[in-house]
């Protein structure tokens, strides 16, 4: 399987804080969230702990414009997308930060709704452009979602 590779992240947890909408100067929307995800782990003596790790996940175009929309803090929602990691430099120190560029949204439970009701209609947001045809199997390849653009547009 030479030359193929696989990059692609999932992710279910709670939004830590409201999305951030901005515009670049090219006029394509993203919007940013906080996502925190826990885990229950077992201690060294024997007890149990919640570990939580903190993601920062990305939506781009008409998919931000609805998350910024519909999303809230405390919402738990699905996300599928792809890792991308930036480096930066700040006081003369190389960063690297990394985020997931999402391409794929499901909220599963509002923060004031119940969870039994969010669980019979869950909303499924996906990426795309309206002006090509959509089918399953483009839907959820990659190359399907042009990135170019995107990697170099400073937000």
């Amino acid at each position: 399987m030479a030359g193929r590779s696989l990059n692609r992240a999932t992710l279910i947890g709670n939004i830590g804080k409201d999305p951030e909408l901005r515009t670049t100067p090219n006029g394509a929307s993203v919007c940013t969230i906080r996502m925190a995800t826990t885990e229950i782990v077992k201690e060294k003596g024997g007890g149990w702990k919640e570990v939580t790790d903190w993601h920062s996940v990305v939506f781009w175009d008409r998919l931000a414009e609805i998350a910024a929309q519909h999303l809230k803090k405390g919402d738990k929602i699905y996300v599928e997308g792809k890792l991308r990691t930036r480096m930066f430099e700040r006081e003369g120190k190389t960063k690297f930060f990394t985020e997931i560029i999402a391409n794929n949204m499901i909220i599963l439970e509002k923060r004031n709704q119940q969870s039994r009701e969010a669980a019979e209609s869950p909303e499924l947001y996906e990426d795309f452009d309206s002006d090509k045809s959509v089918s399953e199997e483009n839907i959820f390849n990659d190359s399907y979602f042009t990135d170019d653009h995107k990697a170099s547009e400073n937000f």
